[in-house]
């Protein structure tokens, strides 16, 4: 195995849902960045994966790029996993990226899952064309950005955490018309997966008398 970073998805919920190859990859690669080690231990530890793990997250990932960079130029193989998903999709793993391509480091992305595919072909919106735009800013900037969105055409795909739900679903009351049609995924690929569709107003209804659990995807119909 050359030396480069590969980028490896791992499960959003079931943990059948990772491939051969990733399973191949884990086992055989000199080190495992993973943003939590007791949650990716879990995973590991199903699957028979011995490889070391080192904590690599949003909070140290800046200190340890040019650590890594070095490491993988002198010759070992790292992967990089995220808690769940796929790596850098609202998660750590760009910096890291765009460090090795700067010093011409092979990276390789392996396919897998990620929360928000199934979520959007789930919702029967219009899926041709889309956008995705992750985590919304907590307070400032989130107003500029909804205002902005409430023009876009395309589909709209945003993260959200359970306890914070209502409030975004009432701003998209605000900013977006609420006869507009969302879909909200919730618990996706575990034993209590379930997916909302109807209006902002209809669905917000829903979620306020039914507190919803679980990491959240939605999807939000554009501009007509």
């Amino acid at each position: 195995m050359n030396s480069k970073l590969y980028l490896v998805p791992t499960p959003i919920g079931n943990l059948e849902d990772i491939t051969f190859r990733a399973i191949k990859v884990l086992k055989e690669v000199d080190l495992i960045l993973a943003e939590d080690t007791r949650t990716s231990g879990k995973l590991l530890k199903h699957y028979e994966i011995k490889t070391q793990m080192q904590s690599h997250h949003m909070h140290n990932e800046h200190k340890m790029v040019d650590r890594i960079v070095q490491r993988i130029k002198s010759g070992e193989t790292i992967a990089l996993i995220s808690d769940a998903g796929t790596p850098a999709i609202s998660d750590p793993g760009f910096l890291l990226t765009r460090a090795c391509i700067e010093h011409n480091i092979e990276v390789e992305c392996l396919p897998g899952a990620t929360a928000f595919v199934p979520a959007l072909v789930n919702s029967g919106l219009p899926n041709d064309k889309f956008v995705f735009e992750g985590f919304l800013p907590v307070k400032k900037g989130r107003q500029t950005r909804l205002k902005l969105l409430a023009e876009e055409t395309r589909t709209m795909i945003f993260y959200e955490s359970p306890h914070k739900l209502i409030k975004t679903l009432t701003h998209f009351l605000d900013y977006f018309s609420e006869d507009r049609q969302i879909s909200v995924s919730r618990e996706l690929t575990k034993l209590f997966e379930e997916t909302k569709r109807g209006t902002i107003k209809e669905v917000l209804e829903y979620y306020t008398n039914k507190p919803p659990k679980g990491e959240i995807v939605i999807v939000v119909a554009g501009q007509k």
